[in-house]
């Protein structure tokens, strides 16, 4: 049965408004099916959710994956259906209706390659099956992506990351301690509420050493075992008890498997976002080593502003004005529509990268990411030994630096250096991610504090954002901290970008290799990238310290394990900055 209807259905963002269906379209009644079994090749049984169109013929299917309850996604399944697609939304193993166990990434590849298959085989389907969806239903879709079932035929991973050690679990080498433990704790819930409740007016277990006897996961008594205890994720502890890269991760890689995806991916990240670097990796890696020249051809990027900090048009403190605001669900409609049904919304002409550019605050679409027209370009790290604090004499410069004191601060992992803003997830009542004014942070005698005089017109920075460091410590293993920040003609310290490394694992994430203590070492940190005009009178500044905490976690600076780790010492940490160590942070400048 078909009925007509005018729909109209925005984005609001990029230079372009989108109606999911022209005047007078083809509008379909649905129908659902609660429940449907599907049979995995282990024999364990996923259920899923199925919303048809009301119709005789075939129509291609859009696929989710959650974690997350299926009936979460009732609404769009709705929409979708009656615009002339079969929605599938599934609960993967081990969560809500699903059988099996929950244990994140391990089964995705082989349960993704058999939902896809199952789906394409549905009687109403025409056997396209596009999969769709954000965090780690994103996570779904990349590790069905490099099981390559036959009939996956495009995906849209919105907000995820690439590498589950190096953008999820850790970051440096550093542990997500907030976002481990929040996103943990929000999955176990269901049987946790009791325990939660004990806890729920204070973060009395962020503070708890060592970090394996985290409470609120069943653990932590007399008599348990930190080497995987009986708990409700236990693999909240295999992460722990994993800090390198090895094995246990390059398993579930996405990096490592670039070759074996063949498909078409529409890439969404964010500036704001926890996994703002995998989703950046993801488009460069597959359009460079994809498993086909239709996959290589066939990636896209848009990087919108908040993601897991927020949706709307304010991101923390600032407001990145209405254009910033896309509607997920919209955008899915958008490129399957161009995908699997060949209409011609736009999407044909337009460029392969599309980025909200902060600062100006406009949409802009370029030919690829990096910019090939971007210049790298160094920002020196100067002052006379006292740039702590923002009160210090730390300034930034393009003049390479002759002879120059050193800076000094002391780290004590019992006095952290606190979060302030960011890319976080998943608890933004008690820390609230996005741009925030780092002044707070910046008064703090061990934050050194680094800016550029005034610009005196605007200067954009857009692409990969790097610190070269030259660094020691009176401690074995401690850890560097950098933050990229536009600095406002009021003062408002606006946080961009921001990165951690583990001096431990300064030359690779799979090995362990200690620092000697008072040796100076050439420290690269990766703070991801971002997209910002400092507009005419706004300053460039750079904050270095060892701590982001509740973050990441607190490097205890003695060399133990992080997960058994409950005795610290201060750490004397030591910036270099003059002509034989020219410290800088590396931009890429464009004209």
């Amino acid at each position: 049965m078909k009925s007509h209807k005018i729909l109209f259905s925005l984005i609001i963002g990029p230079a372009m408004w989108y109606a999911t269906q022209c005047l007078a379209s083809e509008h379909y009644d649905v129908l659902v099916e609660r429940g449907a079994e599907v049979k995995m090749r282990d024999g364990a049984v996923l259920r899923a959710d199925v919303y048809r169109p009301k119709a005789d013929g075939k129509f291609p299917v859009l696929l989710e994956r959650t974690p997350y309850d299926k009936r979460m996604s009732v609404d769009f399944g709705l929409r979708a259906a009656a615009l002339g697609y079969v929605v599938i939304i599934q609960d993967v193993r081990g969560r809500f209706s699903s059988e099996g166990e929950w244990d994140p990434f391990r089964h995705e590849s082989s349960d993704g390659y058999d939902t896809v298959e199952w789906a394409a085989a549905l009687p109403d389907s025409n056997g396209k099956v596009g999969m769709f969806g954000g965090s780690y239903v994103g996570a779904t879709q990349m590790l069905a992506a490099i099981a390559a079932p036959p009939h996956l035929a495009g995906i849209l991973p919105y907000v995820t990351a690439s590498n589950y050690h190096e953008n999820w679990t850790y970051q440096g080498g550093a542990f997500e301690q907030w976002f481990n433990e929040s996103w943990t704790l929000h999955l176990a819930m269901d049987t946790l509420n009791r325990r939660a409740q004990a806890h729920n007016n204070a973060l009395p277990h962020l503070f708890k050493l060592p970090l394996a006897a985290f409470p609120l996961l069943g653990v932590g008594d007399a008599g348990d075992s930190l080497d995987r205890p009986q708990s409700l994720a236990s693999y909240f502890f295999d992460w722990l008890a994993h800090p390198s890269y090895d094995d246990y991760w390059k398993q579930v890689s996405i990096k490592d498997h670039f070759s074996q995806i063949t498909v078409p991916i529409l890439h969404v990240g964010a500036w704001y976002d926890i996994f703002l670097g995998g989703s950046l990796r993801n488009y460069v890696g597959i359009k460079a080593r994809g498993g086909s020249e239709e996959a290589r051809r066939g990636q896209r990027l848009m990087v919108i502003t908040g993601g897991h900090a927020g949706s709307g048009q304010r991101i923390g403190e600032v407001d990145f004005g209405r254009d910033s605001v896309v509607d997920d669900s919209d955008l899915t409609l958008r490129w399957y529509d161009y995908l699997l049904k060949g209409k011609k919304n736009g999407l044909e002409s337009e460029k392969a990268v599309k980025i909200f550019v902060l600062g100006k605050n406009v949409w802009r679409e370029e030919e690829d990411w990096p910019l090939a027209r971007a210049r790298i370009t160094r920002f020196y790290l100067h002052s006379q030994g006292k740039a702590n604090s923002l009160s210090g004499d730390g300034t930034l410069s393009a003049l390479e630096p002759a002879s120059e004191h050193v800076d000094q601060y002391i780290y004590d992992p019992a006095d952290p250096v606190p979060t302030r803003g960011g890319p976080l997830c998943c608890d933004a009542p008690r820390l609230a991610p996005g741009a925030i004014d780092q002044r707070p942070v910046e008064a703090r005698s061990d934050v050194l504090v680094y800016s550029s005089p005034p610009f005196k017109e605007d200067f954009e920075v857009t692409g990969p954002i790097s610190v070269e460091l030259y660094a020691s410590s009176s401690a074995v293993d401690t850890d560097f901290t950098g933050k990229l920040v536009d600095v406002w003609p009021n003062g408002f310290a606006q946080n961009l970008t921001e990165g951690i490394l583990r001096a431990r694992y300064r030359n690779s994430p799979e090995r362990v290799e200690f620092i000697n203590p008072g040796e100076v070492y050439k420290l690269t940190l990766d703070l991801w990238a971002t997209s910002n005009v400092f507009l005419k009178g706004h300053k460039l500044r750079l904050e270095i310290s060892s701590s982001n905490f509740p973050r990441f976690d607190r490097n205890l600076n003695t060399g133990e394990e992080a997960s058994r780790g409950t005795r610290w010492v201060k750490a004397t940490n030591t910036i270099v900055h003059d002509r034989e160590h020219p410290s800088a942070v590396v931009l890429p400048v464009v004209p």
